[in-house]
């Protein structure tokens, strides 16, 4: 009673499963420029130090940090000691959400840890590595200068995407100075459409036998260079998705690839940054649209590199993230979408052994629940009448334009579609959230148990114990194991003179495997998820010991007698 009363007396009033008082006041209907990105993850390190670690990974092309938050329990632990889950979003640049969805984990960690038991004991074994934007030049660029909703999903360097010899000679051009570029009509005797008589926003085509009004100009802009195109020399293109090292191939097979993988600095970073971090064991890469849920392979000549074993651990997850997150849609990239060559999707599993999806995030089930489709019109002009009240849409407005004379300029505007209106952003962010947490959660998770010592006579003794991974997630991927990416388990006693030491492949037919090099240190090939492995020594003058697991993915966990 008093916690409610106190609580009142504050003038709000505990939600359930949302910080009540947090240390850090972020709004989660809106989108935060880099600059805003770095306040935010500045205050949330500040507020939170025994929890926090802030530090540039690496720069951008243009030179800004690319910042990334560790999250942890510190007291209990080394981060990197920890089995770890990498969260990144913001790869293509206009794919904005990424972004907000990264920070609201941060925030949502930090701020429920002091509450809540299950984030407190989440902490104390897991770390979370977070970078909200990997696109961070690109990112601003699309707020600050004229894009479309689609534009630009590069990075900041400036190619010759026309092939004529020149380099963004014909940019983006923002006729009516909205910050949006949106499409141009005018009227034509020959065109194909009119004007929607019961919603003017709309252009209908008319059948066959009836005469148009309209004709569709394309994108707004101009013809800078002369050559008969509009806006065709822009940032770009080269997609930052398509630059990773597993399956790379070069532009003329994988359109959007750079000269050779990691020719990108902000790609470079984050990868060395995972290859300095082996304790990552999952990974979560945010893009929009589509409501998706994406594993690899990107491409079907990978296919046999995901075996049965790990697509069930896959299947598993996402399952579960189709629940937390109504309208999204579990998808493999090759067989359901399109292929994809040199995508950070498959280099953290093919390189890495890292259990990873993308999640490819608004969904327009969000809207009225009916799964209507990305891109839909009829449900976009909609959305626009009834829930946004006209501030997705920019009228159609006259324009006397140097090469077509009298247009129309008018459409969507570039914060609408891909990316999330305001009032559905902090929901989705949390449904997102909870699919990382519990995707985070099943990373492995080490306890030492039933140890069992029997006597062998002449001073000897046996001792077997059982190390049981109580997470669906297993050390070593089979990726891992087939290329022997990272090290084995080792599982190690202490305080016991080693006379032997084994791997018990089967303890009732007392079968077991020798390890005759340094016996008190066992190698330990993999621990399976919800399963167990067991180790055997023979020992002398053991009365006090103790007995530890040291796992690079798994983490550390110890007994003592």
């Amino acid at each position: 009673m008093i916690t409610l009363l106190a609580e009142a007396q504050q003038k709000f009033f505990r939600a359930a499963g949302t910080p009540h008082d947090p240390k850090v006041e972020i709004a989660f209907n809106r989108y935060y420029t880099y600059e805003g990105l770095v306040d935010y993850l500045q205050q949330i390190a500040k507020a939170h130090p025994e929890l926090t670690k802030l530090e540039s990974i690496g720069k951008s092309y243009e030179g800004r940090e690319i910042w990334t938050l560790t999250v942890t329990d510190f007291s209990v632990g080394k981060a990197d000691e920890k089995p770890a889950m990498w969260i990144d979003g913001n790869i293509h640049s206009n794919e904005i959400q990424g972004a907000e969805f990264a920070l609201y984990t941060a925030w949502y960690l930090t701020e429920m840890h002091g509450d809540n038991a299950f984030i407190q004991e989440l902490l104390a074994d897991k770390t979370f590595y977070i970078a909200p934007t990997i696109n961070p030049d690109a990112r601003n660029n699309f707020f600050l200068e004229p894009n479309t909703a689609s534009s630009p999903r590069s990075g900041m360097m400036v190619l010759d995407n026309d092939g004529d010899g020149l380099a963004g000679e014909d940019m983006m051009d923002d006729l009516d100075g909205n910050g949006s570029i949106t499409m141009m009509i005018r009227k034509s005797p020959t065109g194909r459409f009119i004007k929607d008589p019961q919603d003017p926003r709309r252009l209908i085509e008319v059948d066959e036998d009836e005469m148009g009004e309209y004709e569709y100009l394309g994108q707004e802009g101009l013809d800078n260079d002369g050559d008969g195109r509009v806006n065709e020399d822009g940032i770009g293109y080269y997609d930052p998705n398509r630059d990773w090292g597993w399956n790379w191939q070069p532009d003329y097979v994988q359109r959007g690839a750079l000269r050779y993988p990691f020719t990108l600095p902000e790609n470079r970073a984050v990868m060395e940054f995972v290859m300095a971090h082996p304790n990552i064991a999952g990974a979560q890469s945010y893009h929009n649209s589509g409501g998706m849920i994406l594993r690899g392979p990107g491409a079907e000549e990978d296919v046999n590199t995901y075996n049965r074993t790990d697509i069930q651990i896959y299947d598993a997850l996402a399952k579960k993230g189709e629940e937390l997150m109504p309208g999204y849609r579990y998808l493999t990239v090759y067989k359901d979408l399109y292929s994809v060559f040199g995508g950070e999707l498959d280099w953290f599993y093919g390189n890495r052994g890292i259990f990873t999806y993308s999640n490819e995030l608004m969904t327009s089930y969000l809207y009225f629940h009916q799964n209507a489709g990305r891109g839909n019109q009829d449900e976009q002009l909609k959305v626009d009448e009834y829930l946004t009240f006209g501030d997705a849409f920019v009228d159609w407005t006259e324009y006397e334009h140097p090469t077509y004379g009298t247009v129309e300029i008018g459409g969507f505007k570039k914060n609408f579609g891909r990316a999330h209106p305001g009032f559905l952003l902090e929901q989705d962010a949390h449904r997102n959230s909870a699919f990382t947490i519990f995707h985070a959660y099943h990373t492995p998770k080490l306890s030492v148990m039933d140890v069992k010592e029997t006597d062998l006579g002449g001073g000897l003794k046996e001792i077997i114990a059982t190390i049981y991974n109580e997470r669906m997630m297993p050390t070593h991927a089979s990726q891992d194991l087939k290329y022997n990416i990272e090290r084995p388990d080792y599982v190690s006693i202490s305080g016991a003179k080693v006379i032997a030491g084994f791997v018990v492949e089967d303890e009732d037919m007392k079968k077991y495997t020798e390890q005759k090099n340094s016996p008190a240190k066992i190698a330990v090939e993999n621990i399976p998820g919800m399963s167990a492995v067991k180790v055997r020594w023979i020992v002398s003058s053991a009365n006090n010991y103790s007995i530890t697991v040291d796992s690079a993915k798994g983490g550390k966990a110890s007994w003592s007698k």
